[in-house]
């Protein structure tokens, strides 16, 4: 077996604004895999390092994707040897499985796969100031999402407040869930967080920052609004940890990014290990390119799910791969008459 990497920019069509950074590009890396005696047909993968929040971030990334693709016969029959860089994971299983499904980019054999049904997604607010938040707010209600989740901790919280009563006014209905990526202290959360439940919100990702279990499980426990965790699951690679987390802050839901939680085997890992414990899952894409995206989304539609998913980020770069990935409404499709494009 070989393999080789190399690196793509993508350019977002706005300034990607979050309560940690602002974006308007994000480098990705592709992982080609193939049998020397059938160099024709290549596997494809998407390591999509997320800078400043994977648990392998570190100057020396590109080494290690080089040292890996190097002894990747190490890692055809296992990846448990790559746990500690679960971007680098990912993309080393997706291509080995694109590869094993013969280079066309299935990885897994689903009627959403073979082009039948639809991926329920979440509509996704970016930050903004409140004029470009209305707007895209309105945009979302336009196309049809019956789910809407909105980024907060960018602007003034009142203000924020104020954008997600709008929310509500326009759309009663809707189910509406927020994500502060940490953007809350300990002492403020419960106060924001019966706030926002008067506004009738399904669920906040990640309220306060990782790595608080004592002050994350008292919030839970106390409030009135469900809480998913997010950020808390990276760099928890082994099943020990995830138990002892799991048990300690009692998330009513926790969210899969297989770029940042390592792959499908370790988020299947999280699943399992929720599921015992009556906790809910949704997956979500972390900016991946459409490559990691195509491949997150036939894993989702391997599972037994009807939960609205993140999976809406396909649209955000002006140069992504075309793909068959077919976005409408709040229906993600895989077009099978549609062709990959050059990557």
């Amino acid at each position: 077996m070989k393999a080789s990497w190399h690196k793509h920019r993508l350019d977002f069509r706005f300034t990607a604004i979050t309560s940690r950074d602002s974006l308007t590009f994000k480098d990705t890396y592709y992982i080609k895999v193939w049998d020397e005696q059938s160099p024709e047909m290549t596997g494809i993968g998407e390591a999509g390092l997320f800078r400043g929040l994977s648990y392998d971030d570190r100057p020396d990334y590109e080494s290690l994707l080089t040292r890996v693709c190097s002894d990747i016969d190490m890692y055809t029959a296992s990846t448990d040897g790559l746990a500690e860089y679960p971007s680098i994971r990912f993309g080393v299983e997706t291509a080995l499985r694109d590869l094993a499904g013969g280079g066309v980019h299935r990885l897994f054999d689903t009627p959403w796969s073979n082009g039948r049904g639809a991926i329920t997604i979440n509509g996704l607010i970016w930050m903004g100031d409140r004029e470009t938040m209305r707007s895209r707010i309105e945009t979302k209600l336009a196309e049809g999402f019956g789910c809407i989740k909105v980024k907060i901790g960018g602007i003034d919280f009142g203000q924020e407040l104020e954008l997600l009563a709008y929310l509500r006014s326009l759309a009663p209905d809707i189910e509406i869930r927020i994500d502060a990526n940490g953007a809350f202290r300990p002492d403020e959360a419960l106060g924001r967080l019966d706030r926002l439940a008067k506004i009738g919100i399904h669920s906040i990702e990640q309220p306060v920052r990782q790595g608080q279990w004592d002050e994350m499980a008292r919030i839970c426990a106390d409030s009135p609004i469900a809480i998913a965790l997010d950020e808390e699951l990276i760099g928890i690679n082994d099943n020990d940890t995830r138990r002892r987390m799991l048990d300690s802050v009692k998330p009513d839901y926790i969210i899969l990014k297989p770029t940042l939680t390592g792959g499908f085997e370790a988020s299947d890992a999280w699943i399992t290990l929720a599921a015992e414990r009556g906790i809910g899952w949704w997956a979500t894409s972390a900016l991946e390119s459409n490559i990691g995206l195509n491949a997150i989304a036939q894993w989702v539609s391997a599972h037994d799910t009807i939960i609205p998913q993140g999976l809406g980020t396909g649209q955000l770069y002006q140069n992504n791969i075309a793909s068959p990935l077919v976005l409408s409404g709040d229906r993600l499709r895989y077009d099978t008459e549609k062709d990959w494009g050059k990557i």
